[in-house]
């Protein structure tokens, strides 16, 4: 049996950034201490919500590096290593398991728009050159292309490949993939207002964007579900509904960005062609963030 990484929320870390656009250190230690605090049961480092698209690759090595040494195995580190670029892919996951990452996170190919066995070609490379476990990212919505449960049914037994970070939204999907790699691959949700709906399927939680706002009720709501209270993780999804919605009304990572920086992590700086979050959409954020009891 494939030994499961982590239970309950890992927190999609954000990339702090000074108001130059570089990246502020500084606030990035402060955000993993304070994930940390607050009950997260693992980080993600260099993932979507992390503006890996637009680091550079020395900054994306840099970035690895800085989270693995200040979480310093207080809890599991993954590395965001995919690319539509094999190669690249591979560099950095080789990277990653130098450094100290305790598993990488490997996104779909995009643009390149693979085929399915496109897919299990480039993962099973992947896998055999990593040291360290690796999660399969599924988001279609952003990558054009969907890992179907057949590839996830051929890609179960590679020893080194042991969870999914699924994100197609497709429940019916979910079910199917379930069916096939239950005992073989743990899942964790990609979408945030999924969390309990995948966790009833055997899902094991979430990667999460909310978390980075609201680390201790997200990893609460893993632990009511893990813990048998099903009624009062459902509560806490309906209650984070509305302020999930708003850190998704602009792309991701544009409203997170944005109230993180009003909480004290970074500036609200992004880097073209992400742009800082409409007015409107942001004084609606922030009077949620309030709602949660959050001093913004």
């Amino acid at each position: 049996m494939k030994k499961t990484l982590f239970e309950g929320v890992a927190t999609a870390l954000i990339t702090p950034m000074n108001s130059d656009g570089s990246v502020d250190y500084a606030s990035l230690d402060k955000l993993v201490d304070w994930q940390i605090k607050e009950g997260v049961s693992a980080l993600v480092a260099c993932g979507t919500t992390g503006e890996a698209s637009t680091l550079t690759d020395e900054e994306h090595r840099q970035v690895i590096s800085h989270v693995v040494k200040k979480a310093n195995k207080r809890v599991p580190v993954i590395a965001g290593t995919g690319s539509n670029d094999l190669d690249y892919a591979l560099s950095l996951t080789k990277y990653a398991c130098e450094a100290g990452a305790d598993a990488v996170l490997t996104v779909t190919p995009y643009y390149n728009k693979a085929t399915q066995a496109g897919l299990i070609q480039m993962f099973t490379k992947l896998a055999d050159a990593s040291t360290v476990p690796v999660i399969l990212y599924n988001v279609p919505s952003r990558t054009g292309v969907n890992i179907e449960p057949s590839t996830y049914k051929a890609l179960a037994d590679h020893k080194n490949i042991i969870a999914i970070k699924e994100a197609n939204g497709n429940i019916s999907k979910i079910v199917e993939t379930m069916s096939y790699v239950t005992g073989k691959l743990d899942m964790y949700s990609g979408n945030d207002d999924q969390i309990v709906p995948i966790m009833s399927l055997g899902g094991k939680g979430v990667i999460s964007v909310v978390s980075n706002i609201l680390p201790r009720k997200t990893s609460e709501l893993c632990a009511k579900f893990l813990a048998g209270d099903i009624e009062g993780a459902a509560k806490l999804q309906f209650d984070l509904h509305a302020v999930i919605d708003s850190l998704f009304s602009e792309v991701n990572p544009i409203p997170v960005k944005a109230a993180m920086a009003k909480m004290g992590y970074g500036t609200n700086t992004l880097r073209l062609p992400l742009t800082p979050m409409s007015e409107a959409k942001y004084e609606v954020m922030l009077k949620l963030m309030r709602e949660q009891g959050l001093d913004v």
